[in-house]
């Protein structure tokens, strides 16, 4: 084989390659790395860790009703997801954990490819919070939240496509704790 064909050959079969992976990794860009934060497991006197990819929300989808209006928005919001990941951390003492650990989630979620949408800091409470988004387009590609006070630590992630509307609605569920976004006059119930 010449030269120019193997090379050829060789760039054909990674373009191959290229489109093939393209929709698995086009959510990788929205997914946290948790690896920075693992060493807080040994500290902490309670551990929440969610790791559902987009077949396990899809089971887990399958057990919501399909008559409770409420489910049946989660339902459908769940099933457009690629996965959703949470780590908490709940200490008995404070100090478990430092600003580092918390930067080094905060620095997967840099501009350009996030937008911070909201930051609360609480001196009195000590509550903190970071909500971020990935925009790809006009579509909301992943979300990303930080939440913290003295002894506990939470992170949570959603990557695939979100509507913000019906995440409101998942919030309670499969792992998403309340976090009492605020919804519409309009609509039923508050969390």
């Amino acid at each position: 084989m010449k030269p120019y064909l193997f090379r050829l050959s060789v760039l054909a079969f990674a373009l191959f390659l290229l489109a093939a992976l393209s929709p698995a990794a086009a959510g990788q860009g929205a997914q946290i790395n948790f690896d920075a934060l693992r060493h807080l497991e040994a500290k902490a006197d309670e551990v929440v860790d969610v790791t559902l990819d987009g077949d396990s929300l899809r089971f887990a989808g399958a057990f919501l009703s399909k008559k409770d209006p409420e489910e049946v928005a989660v339902r459908k919001l769940v099933h457009s997801l690629k996965g959703i990941y949470v780590k908490a951390y709940t200490f008995d003492a404070d100090g478990q954990f430092t600003d580092a650990d918390i930067e080094a989630v905060r620095s997967q979620l840099r501009a350009p490819e996030w937008s911070r949408l909201v930051g609360v800091r609480s001196r009195k409470g000590s509550e903190n919070v970071d909500i971020f988004m990935l925009l790809k387009g006009d579509a909301i590609e992943g979300l990303a939240i930080i939440a913290f006070e003295d002894r506990e630590l939470a992170v949570i992630n959603i990557v695939g496509p979100i509507d913000m509307e019906m995440l409101m609605d998942l919030e309670g569920h499969i792992g998403i704790p309340d976090l009492e976004l605020e919804k519409d006059d309009h609509r039923s119930g508050s969390h």
